[in-house]
């Protein structure tokens, strides 16, 4: 089951507009509030706003740095897993070409098979399902052609073959896990996205107490938070967005697998 992220039903173009519209609605509002209080109360213009508002853009920026530090780890993850697969991929056909037939076969044609349906989840968010469902039946007969290999291939040869196999099953895990689950939980966005609203809010309630106010600064404070919290959200999509993690490593691979593709007999 994917675990989806608190935005990804929203395409990035919407969750920008959406951003920014919040970050200025936020300011107003505060705006709106620090007006009345300085006409309401006159003392309310020596109150220490400034360190107030300081200390909460400091706490934002922070919660920004962390988040878009979970954001870029998990996109560097999911980076290395892709080439880490390839490779196990790439070394179990290897292996595999160490047996005989009908096992060399079976296994090797199993094996660009494998490649073709994790390029197909990769690429189509709406097969994914069908990938890892396909991607463990393959699992299954790998298995079933290593574990039917006569008494004459080489115990080392087996071993190798076993080890590369199994390479080939864990990484399936752990990059399902990093594509459906290790996603940025929606506790922090909440929390990221409150602490914007108050500290926007804060903004604005400053300008409101000194009645002064700029829409062009408004809008490149709107702009420049809206494009971090957006570059985040994208980061954050494995398989959405601007930023995708590049399969050319799993391509070339299934472009090498073709070429080593034994002849049809017929």
């Amino acid at each position: 089951m994917i675990n989806a992220g608190m935005l990804d039903s929203l395409p990035i173009w919407f969750v920008f507009l959406l951003t920014a519209a919040m970050i200025v609605l936020s300011v107003e509002a505060g705006y709106r509030i620090g007006g009345f209080r300085a006409r309401k109360s006159a003392q309310e213009r020596e109150a220490p706003i400034d360190s107030m508002v300081g200390s909460t853009l400091g706490l934002l920026a922070f919660m920004l740095a962390f988040t878009f530090g979970m954001a870029t780890s998990r996109y560097d993850a999911r980076k290395q897993f892709v080439v880490d697969e390839s490779v196990a991929i790439r070394t179990a056909d290897l292996r595999a070409q160490l047996v005989k037939d009908p096992q060399r076969a079976g296994m090797r044609a199993m094996l660009r098979e494998y490649v073709d349906v994790r390029l197909q989840g990769a690429l189509h968010t709406d097969k994914i399902a069908y990938a890892v469902k396909r991607s463990e039946e393959l699992h299954l007969g790998l298995w079933s052609q290593l574990t039917s290999i006569g008494p004459d291939v080489p115990v080392p040869d087996r071993a190798a073959l076993a080890a590369a196999v199994v390479d080939v099953i864990n990484l399936h895990s752990k990059r399902v896990n990093a594509v459906t689950q290790n996603r940025i939980h929606h506790t922090i966005w909440l929390a990221l996205y409150t602490l914007a609203v108050l500290a926007m809010g804060m903004v604005g309630y400053r300008a409101g107490i000194s009645g002064r106010r700029s829409a062009i600064a408004i809008m490149v404070v709107a702009f420049a938070f809206s494009a971090v919290l957006v570059l985040i959200t994208d980061l954050d999509r494995p398989q959405q967005g601007l930023v995708n993690v590049s399969q050319q490593t799993m391509i070339d691979l299934q472009n090498k697998l073709r070429l080593t593709e034994p002849p049809d007999p017929h």
